[in-house]
């Protein structure tokens, strides 16, 4: 079975849920419904960022990314939360399991957004009862709010998702892009970035619709390949099928994290760098895959970032080569300035049973040896926690007092079954 073709009329769907990690939480717990609520890394000592925020919070000015500090200010009243990420993979595995009740083809986004393809399905007869049965059969079973978009295709459709929220429906229809996108700010159009917006503008590209008619060869020039992409999300063009196997392909395996303040601190910044690292290798082990390429992100206090990498010979998947490359990288290219955020990444990846290792006589035995440690340490993990095999210096370490890693939206799709 193959999904509807480009050339014939799709019904796609956009689901995304309002304010997730908080409306988990108060679905969790009732009594934090109408209260300005949001979820943050160590509210106990005001440091981290805010990760999302009910609409009350909202409505006072918190936003996420936000400093918790700036929060209160803004909200006293505001009640802070950890993050509690097992209840939100698990209510997010049951709406993915209603979702793919209606069609075999559903794409994840990321832990609270998806895209469907209904075309060939008979609830195609009535997208919008459909979408309202789906949306208020989340919100009875789960208690959590989402907003539908409904379109042609996948851009239209995560366009109309943000259109009204929370509990919005919205169709948006590819003879209404001039009257309804095209009006709107360039920065507000999905796929664009401030750093793009930025450059749009230096050519006098301020709305949608100045993208849509501009000439393709001035973008090109100015944005490569993805001047031309642009431009026909913003005529409503978009060929991308529902893909339900997106979900397993992967170019790089990453983590970041914004620290509670601008450090110079190397202590700090390397124990940082050892955790991102971590969670790299645990992601990578999960996907049962390895890469060539290490990667760091600097990002300093002054907002500027800078990425380097360095290609290597061999596929690497474990701890101690991925940290050596990383704090190489980080030593050569920090500039002593105060930094806000860091970034390491494992890219050019290939799973393992597509990687012919050669092993010749007298590798073997040391390669043999070095899987037999990693799986009585993987059993070791399992059973007594990931902190029971560490180094001296971060025996004491609190793990209370780690942020959460800005890439969990997308390692939540690490664990994506189809049910």
């Amino acid at each position: 079975m193959q999904p509807s073709k480009v050339n014939k009329h799709r019904i796609i769907f956009h689901i995304d849920m309002n304010c997730f990690y908080a409306s988990v939480e108060m679905a969790h717990n009732p009594s934090l419904k109408g209260k300005p609520l949001a979820i943050a890394g160590n509210p106990e000592e005001r440091k981290g960022i805010i990760v999302t925020s009910s609409y009350e919070a909202r409505g006072k000015g918190v936003k996420t990314t936000m400093p918790i500090w700036q929060a209160k200010k803004l909200c006293p009243d505001l009640i802070l939360m950890r993050p509690n990420f097992d209840r939100y993979r698990a209510a997010s595995r049951e709406i993915f399991k209603m979702l793919a009740e209606i069609t075999p083809y559903v794409q994840p986004v990321s832990i609270d957004e998806g895209y469907m393809d209904i075309t060939d399905t008979i609830y195609a007869k009535d997208p919008l009862v459909t979408a309202n049965q789906l949306q208020q059969r989340i919100l009875s079973e789960l208690d959590i709010p989402c907003s539908i978009g409904i379109a042609p295709n996948k851009f239209l459709a995560k366009m109309a998702s943000d259109m009204k929220k929370p509990l919005g429906i919205t169709v948006l229809r590819k003879r209404e892009v001039e009257k309804l996108l095209w009006p709107m700010s360039v920065e507000e159009m999905y796929g664009i970035g401030e750093k793009t917006a930025q450059k749009l503008n230096s050519i006098e590209i301020k709305t949608i619709g100045d993208l849509a008619k501009k000439n393709v060869y001035e973008l090109k020039q100015l944005l490569g390949v993805n001047g031309e992409r642009l431009q026909n999300r913003a005529n409503g063009i978009d060929n991308r099928l529902v893909d339900p196997e997106a979900v397993h392909d992967f170019k790089s395996i990453g983590s970041s994290q914004t620290l509670p303040h601008d450090s110079t601190d190397v202590t700090e910044l390397m124990q940082l760098i050892h955790e991102l690292v971590d969670n790299v290798e645990r992601r990578v082990k999960r996907k049962e895959a390895a890469g060539k390429t290490v990667q760091i992100t600097i990002r300093y206090h002054d907002r500027k970032t800078i990425t380097r990498s360095k290609k290597l010979y061999n596929y690497i998947d474990n701890h101690a080569e991925i940290l050596f490359v990383a704090k190489e990288l980080f030593e050569q290219h920090w500039n002593e300035a105060p930094v806000r955020l860091l970034g390491v990444s494992l890219q050019d990846m290939e799973t393992k049973r597509n990687i012919g290792e050669q092993l010749d006589l007298f590798t073997y035995e040391t390669i043999e040896k070095k899987e037999k440690l990693k799986v009585t340490v993987d059993k070791l993990t399992k059973k007594y926690g990931s902190n029971i095999i560490t180094s001296q210096k971060n025996k004491n370490e609190n793990q209370e007092n780690q942020q959460p890693r800005t890439s969990f939206q997308k390692d939540f799709l690490d664990d994506y079954k189809k049910p």
